[in-house]
């Protein structure tokens, strides 16, 4: 049984779906009010429960009723919960997710995340999983951790770049699975995207050139795989022979996007431990991102491997 271990952020959000954002001073009635968990790292885990692999989380939650509603939920999903860490200390992460159906998008406040230390069950854990998944919380730990471990020694790696993890921690070398948006990607490789948004008149007859999201992918160099995503116009990928893959986004009836980012991740990571191809596994994590975007929150919609499956026409059966 392979050993996936998720590190990073689980929350408690509150989802008001209004007509539009409000202004200063405004009330507003709300469409719907939506309890829901969320975070990348849990949100990650509990899609890749929910798609059949077995998973643990580490985490940081408060000794109050939304670090225990957290806790409880996650073991509900099947997401194994001995590494989740309840500190008296700390207060729970939790937002306030503000969707407005006018302008189509949302406004988020939250709480500040404390930082995460790990016990020394989840250190063990992590050195002994066959991959760690980590969010900008839970990389600078995993970092840390494994600084002194010889390569051949370390778990696999998959770093979700999305919310920025700090770039004297993101080494793309050290990973086998970078993950970022492609505005972060051509954020950390600037260079590269401005000379491929620039192309240089005399290598016209070489053909087309890449485009700066493509430089960029090109530009991370040392990580086994790379995916950007996207958005609404899919993910950009990299295999470790350079080789360049874009997938579509699957078009649904989209509710919210809240969460969609998270549950790419999990999904991804979820394909490449089944040892699917790179495109096969953007193009599964495309598909179960676009089916959970059918609910307000980003996770009461997240669906299972055979809904996926069947909606592809291409009905995989995992072990």
């Amino acid at each position: 049984m392979t050993r996936v271990v998720f590190v990073g952020v689980a929350t408690a959000d509150v989802i008001a779906v209004v007509d539009h954002h409000p202004t200063a001073d405004e009330r507003i009635v709300a469409d719907d009010l939506v309890h829901g968990g969320g975070g990348p790292a849990a949100t990650a885990a509990v899609t890749a429960a929910r798609l059949g692999l077995h998973t643990e989380l580490i985490c940081t939650v408060g000794s109050d009723a939304r670090g225990h509603g957290i806790a409880a939920e996650l073991a509900a999903e099947g997401v194994g919960t001995r590494h989740l860490h309840i500190d008296p200390d700390v207060r729970t992460p939790a937002s306030v997710v503000i969707s407005s159906l006018r302008e189509g998008a949302r406004a988020i406040c939250t709480l500040p995340v404390p930082p995460l230390v790990l016990q020394p069950e989840a250190e063990a854990a992590v050195r002994k999983a066959d991959w760690v998944h980590v969010d900008h919380l839970g990389w600078p730990a995993v970092a840390a951790l494994l600084a002194d471990v010889p390569p051949g020694q370390r778990p696999r790696l998959s770093v979700d770049d999305g919310n920025p993890v700090p770039s004297t921690l993101c080494r793309p070398a050290d990973v086998q699975l970078y993950v970022p948006t492609v505005g972060r990607l051509a954020a950390r490789y600037p260079d590269a995207a401005a000379r491929a948004a620039t192309p240089d008149p005399g290598a016209a007859e070489a053909g087309p050139g890449v485009t700066p999201a493509e430089a960029a992918l090109l530009a991370a160099a040392g990580a086994q795989q790379v995916v950007a995503t996207d958005g609404a116009r899919g993910a950009l990928g990299r295999d470790a022979d350079g080789t360049v893959h874009r997938v579509p986004a699957r078009p649904v009836q989209v509710v919210s996007t809240l969460g969609a980012g998270d549950v790419f991740h999990g999904a991804l990571l979820t394909g490449i431990v089944r040892d699917l191809a790179l495109p096969e596994a953007m193009a599964y994590a495309a598909d179960v991102a676009a089916l959970s975007c059918r609910a307000v929150d980003g996770r009461s919609a997240i669906p299972g491997h055979h809904e996926v499956t069947a909606l592809s026409g291409d009905v995989k059966e995992f072990e």
